[in-house]
């Protein structure tokens, strides 16, 4: 709540498996919920007299409950690695490459909501958006503007694309 220190405030010590607030009082185990959270608890006795009582809670028998996930550390790491220069960099590029994969899928092959009904039928129908998209990508990395070089020869313009020389003649007559 709005007043209220926050989870970030208490201090995690991983060795003692304990919270300590900012009065230097232990937040000690108690349980861990369905949820996979695990309860940590001040003792009532010692949060009753605390100067920081208004600020931490507002319970009715003086106790300081923090609910941390099982999980905790590994979310702490990937939030920390997030944040690296190289990470930065990567994520930078996710919304040209990824991002804007899932967003043609959804505008423009309709991949936003579906008519069909089935697993079966909606695999099918992803899997021929997918291949679709596939050979559109294909289409355009091959035929990505082709170097123009003129021959020597009469009426005949070479095409270079990597590894190939096409030959194409002319329509047009020069009457």
């Amino acid at each position: 709540k709005k007043g209220f220190m926050r989870k970030h405030e208490y201090v995690y010590d991983e060795y003692y498996d304990a919270y300590i607030c900012p009065d230097d009082h232990v937040l000690t185990y108690r349980t861990t919920n369905r949820e996979g959270y695990r309860i940590y608890a001040s003792d009532p006795n010692r949060c009753e007299h605390c100067s920081f009582l208004k600020q931490c809670t507002e319970s009715r028998n003086h106790r300081k409950m923090i609910h941390r996930h099982l999980w905790q550390d590994h979310l702490d790491e990937a939030d920390h690695l997030r944040y690296t220069d190289e990470n930065r960099r990567i994520y930078a590029k996710r919304k040209e490459t990824i991002e804007r994969v899932f967003a043609d899928l959804k505008h423009k092959h309709g991949l936003r909501w579906t008519t069909l009904r089935g697993k079966k039928k909606l695999s099918m129908q992803a899997m021929l958006v997918f291949a679709a998209m596939n050979l559109k990508k294909l289409a355009n990395w091959t035929w990505k503007s082709p170097i123009r070089q003129h021959s020597h020869r009469k009426k005949r313009i070479n095409w270079t694309k990597i590894g190939r020389i096409i030959k194409i003649r002319p329509i047009l007559s020069t009457v």
